[in-house]
């Protein structure tokens, strides 16, 4: 039920007090009684008005708890604000604290923990061209695993009995080159195979300038915070 305020309880009591109040005022200035009672009747008259406009009025009520919603809404979203800020913060402070924990459920190479030390036998760097031994597409590496981190329920279908050693080698997340019509955008794929080309320095992809920031001649040159996340590469 909306909330009547100090102001709004003020009011109602000055009307319910008026009512005897004009009654002793039109005792004291009508001249005989049948004016008294004229002067009676319309004061209650406008009274009962000036009341039901205020209170009895379903527009006065809708307005008072569009109002009272309108500060709920408020505090709501202003709480929302604080959570979403401490999760914000505390986040932040743990990239920070230099934990490089993985996140759960961190799949595919897209975990936001620091990669480093970056293992010798990891072949390959972000940012280098590469194409698909066996499906020959080509693409850019933008991220690697030192195994495969998939979801457990996709690891069977992906890896047969003859290839379950291929989930503990490296792993990289592709970004597949838009020119070569393959169905796919993005690829997750084994070390074993795909292989590094040289000399083609197009690749075209939606996601190509939030990952990188032009090409040196070898490789794509990372933006910032993707080479925070691979220093070694």
């Amino acid at each position: 039920m909306p909330h009547i305020n100090a102001a709004a309880a003020l009011q109602l009591s000055m009307l319910l007090f008026a009512l005897p109040a004009q009654y002793f005022i039109s005792q004291w200035y009508g001249t005989d009684s049948a004016e008294r009672i004229q002067i009676t009747e319309r004061l209650i008259i406008a009274s009962w008005s000036i009341s039901a406009r205020s209170y009895l009025s379903p527009d006065a009520w809708a307005d008072r708890l569009k109002l009272w919603l309108s500060k709920t809404r408020t505090c709501l979203y202003v709480e929302l604000l604080i959570l979403h800020f401490r999760n914000w913060y505390y986040g932040e402070n743990k990239t920070r604290s230099g934990d490089n924990e993985v996140k759960p459920h961190s799949y595919f190479a897209e975990s936001t923990h620091v990669h480093s030390p970056k293992p010798e036998y990891i072949k390959f760097c972000v940012g280098q061209v590469i194409i698909h031994r066996r499906f020959g597409y080509s693409g850019v590496i933008v991220g690697w695993d030192v195994k495969a981190t998939t979801p457990e329920e996709q690891l069977q279908p992906r890896y047969p009995a003859v290839k379950q050693e291929l989930k503990d080698t490296p792993h990289y997340r592709i970004l597949i080159n838009k020119a070569n019509g393959f169905g796919k955008s993005t690829a997750y794929v084994p070390e074993e195979e795909i292989t590094v080309i040289m000399g083609l320095e197009v690749v075209y992809h939606p996601d190509m300038e939030t990952y990188f920031s032009g090409y040196d001649g070898s490789k794509y040159i990372m933006q910032p915070w993707l080479k925070k996340l691979y220093p070694h590469d």
